[in-house]
């Protein structure tokens, strides 16, 4: 038989078992751990070094009588130990699996897609929906990951292949960086766009996604300050991955606005600080104020999210001996940015105004406190608006800006144990296609009515300018 027959002849096709297939895994050799020319058994699933008669794959073919294999990188088939490649359209699932791609027309419909998909056991999923694995101690990060994935201008930029492209040849272009920033933060945008477009993708074969691939990246630029194996703050996960994906998507750690990420997040507050003596001291008995007669300091600065302080819990129970759950509006909170109300820190005091509005905007509720010994979590309950939440009250009156009213689209919760990097994350996301609310805990997708959102306790929220 010609080599010409055997590329299309289908040959041991009937062997390939879609059910085993897993690409969310970092493509390694699971014999030398090389990640160099990766090859897939479709049969078993395994991963494999090279297809040449001394490779590992060309052993495992010989030894179990598996013959299919696709490259990792270029996605060819190859049966082995023949070696010659297998060209036949059935195998177009699971290439779009390992790589999913999207046309900008299906990209401008992500946000009216209102119908299930079904996986290979045909259970219903969501597209943009679907649970993340928790591996260990990862929720932290899965709750990042599912909010920016509904990020719209972010979203869209990561699933369409021309920016991903242009990305990468710039990044090529450019000089590295001495410390190899550049290529370690670029390495880790290329995989969480990845993950984005599997979280998105309608033809999976598996209604759920391992952030694996993800995670191992993240703790090489991280230097192993994140973990996939230990517990950690979302918001300074957060506060991180954004200016690495800043960097990775070409932007210059000292220009702002040089990136879609500070295009889309940053916005900026004039702060005015005055120096108080006695300030920040519980025993001076001084309450520091603002003297217009004293010279003050102000300052821009630019933000990628605002925290925002609650009131401290009651000291002690009611009436009835109860321990009742205090209840505070958004608003309230937002109060530390009217240009009014003084901010008391140590040896000075500040007041807030902001004079630019981001696309979208995020507030941290700073729910933990730590002393010499404990920390101390704060369960105050923040109410607010789904819709129409107006910042002008916060925007300086000399800023022109027609739109100041935001719309919610993920709010981040803490369950659990005092501490942030104790107890467990879950998000609630908006499905704009269905106007519903799903809440996602690691696997667990589940619809929330809309009342019941504001009951958690919000730590990390993100609002889009409607």
């Amino acid at each position: 038989m010609s080599k010409r027959a055997l590329e299309t002849d289908g040959l041991y096709l009937e062997t390939v078992q879609r059910h085993v297939l897993d690409f969310d895994f970092e493509a390694l050799c699971s014999v030398s751990l090389s990640p160099l020319n990766v090859y897939a058994c479709l049969v078993c699933g395994k991963f494999f070094q090279g297809r040449g008669t001394a490779s590992h794959a060309y052993t495992h073919a010989l030894a179990v009588d598996h013959h299919i294999f696709i490259n990792l990188t270029t996605l060819k088939v190859y049966c082995l130990p023949e070696s010659y490649e297998v060209k036949d359209a059935t195998l177009a699932d699971i290439k779009y699996v390992i790589r999913p791609f999207y046309t900008k027309a299906q990209i401008e419909g992500l946000d009216s897609l209102s119908t299930y998909s079904y996986d290979l056991n045909n259970k219903a999923y969501l597209p943009g929906f679907v649970g993340l694995n928790n591996i260990k101690a990862n929720d932290y990060v899965n709750v990042v990951i599912q909010a920016l994935a509904h990020v719209k201008p972010l979203r869209d930029f990561l699933l369409s292949d021309d920016e991903i492209d242009v990305l990468n040849s710039v990044v090529v272009r450019a000089k590295p960086m001495a410390n190899g920033a550049k290529k370690k933060s670029t390495e880790l945008v290329n995989r969480f766009a990845t993950l984005v477009r599997k979280v998105w993708n309608a033809k999976a074969f598996k209604g759920q996604v391992s952030p694996h691939e993800f995670l191992q990246e993240m703790t090489n630029a991280s230097a192993k300050q994140f973990l996939l194996t230990a517990q950690s703050d979302p918001a300074d996960f957060l506060a991180w991955f954004l200016n690495q994906l800043h960097t990775g998507l070409g932007g210059n750690p000292r220009k702002n606005g040089s990136s879609i990420i500070h295009k889309i997040f940053q916005g900026e507050v004039r702060v005015e600080s005055q120096v108080v003596e006695g300030a920040g001291s519980a025993d001076s008995g001084v309450v520091p104020r603002f003297d217009n007669h004293k010279e003050t300091t102000t300052t821009q600065s630019p933000f990628l999210f605002l925290s925002l302080d609650l009131p401290p819990m009651p000291l002690f129970q009611d009436e009835l001996e109860r321990n009742i759950i205090p209840q505070v509006p958004l608003a309230d909170l937002l109060e530390k940015y009217d240009g009014v109300t003084e901010k008391e820190y140590t040896l000075s005091v500040k007041r807030f105004r902001i004079t630019k509005l981001p696309q979208f905007l995020i507030f941290h509720i700073k729910r933990f406190t730590k002393n010499n010994f404990t920390t101390e979590k704060n369960s105050t309950i923040v109410n607010f608006p789904i819709r129409g939440m107006d910042m002008r009250e916060y925007l300086d009156p000399a800023v022109k800006d027609s739109n100041t009213t935001y719309n919610l689209v993920a709010n981040i919760c803490h369950d659990g144990k005092p501490g942030a990097i104790e107890g467990a994350y879950k998000v609630h996301v908006h499905c704009k296609g269905r106007d519903q609310w799903l809440q996602i805990q690691d696997l667990f997708v589940e619809e929330i009515a809309p009342q019941m959102i504001f009951l958690s306790e919000t730590y990390i929220q993100i609002w889009e300018k409607a």
